[in-house]
């Protein structure tokens, strides 16, 4: 089920797409015929770097499941059922910043979760944050980044890394516009999505007052104009933009039939 995916999603990702492959087909023109080498190269580096990572993450995290983690097992499992994104490893890993990531080639994808997460959120808040990380896996993100990433290591000219990353950066905030959707169709509440996402940027809120004037702080980040730039060069949208697309998104009817399609009340 991937219907809650964010309609700029796709024609972001085709523009920055067929704007580079427009733009390496001139300049790979001379040497067309090394193309397919560099393509089988990529997958290769990419591939690699991505086992590797899987194996040192399994080495130095703890991987979830029903025997050592029966907690956090029975909530990861409660977000898979509702999203279904396929085969999927979780792991937890020890670390004071409150993040969590996804990466993967092929099946299991690894949903990572940083251990900080389990003091600052509540079980709600937990399963916005991997609900989110489940809607990159399922809406194929999660290949296509680690892909790209593999891309990006490429031996190119300066110019041609500057193009290649913020070239696909619009795509890459229209994609987490889609995995909080699917963020918040796991959790199926607004209030707790917006106050993890909040507890993401400024960490632990104890407080109603506390949540407020840190919404607030996070809402003035929009009216500097230097903050208005960077988040065209960032794959992230501001807190304050995600907040208000999943408030646009829980007001639809498109999200009411979602909940009941995923067995949550609307």
């Amino acid at each position: 089920m991937t219907d809650y995916r964010h309609p700029s999603e796709t024609p972001a990702f085709w523009f920055a797409a067929l704007l580079v492959l427009g733009i390496a087909a001139v300049v790979a023109l001379p040497t067309l015929c090394l193309v397919p080498l560099l393509l089988a190269a990529i997958v290769l580096v990419a591939y690699q770097a991505n086992q590797s990572h899987h194996r040192l993450l399994l080495q130095e995290g703890t991987r979830v499941s029903a025997q050592r983690t029966p907690e956090v097992w029975r909530l990861a499992q409660d977000c898979v059922r509702r999203l279904q994104p396929g085969d999927v490893d979780v792991v937890v890993v020890s670390a004071r910043e409150a993040n969590a990531y996804t990466f993967g080639l092929s099946s299991p994808k690894v949903v990572v979760l940083y251990s900080s997460l389990f003091k600052l959120m509540d079980a709600d808040e937990l399963r916005f944050v991997l609900g989110h990380e489940l809607g990159h896996v399922a809406l194929g993100h999660t290949w296509l980044n680690t892909l790209l990433g593999g891309m990006a290591g490429m031996p190119t000219s300066f110019f041609g890394a500057i193009l290649f990353t913020f070239t696909f950066r619009g795509w890459n905030r229209a994609c987490e516009y889609s995995a909080d959707r699917a963020g918040l169709l796991a959790c199926g509440s607004l209030r707790k999505a917006i106050t993890a996402l909040v507890q993401l940027a400024v960490g632990d809120i104890r407080s109603q007052a506390q949540f407020e004037q840190a919404l607030a702080a996070l809402d003035q980040q929009d009216e500097v104009p230097m903050n208005q730039f960077g988040e065209l060069l960032s794959s992230h949208p501001l807190i304050i933009h995600r907040i208000e697309e999943l408030k646009r998104f829980a007001a639809s009817p498109e999200y009411q039939a979602l909940q009941a399609r995923v067995g949550m009340p609307a």
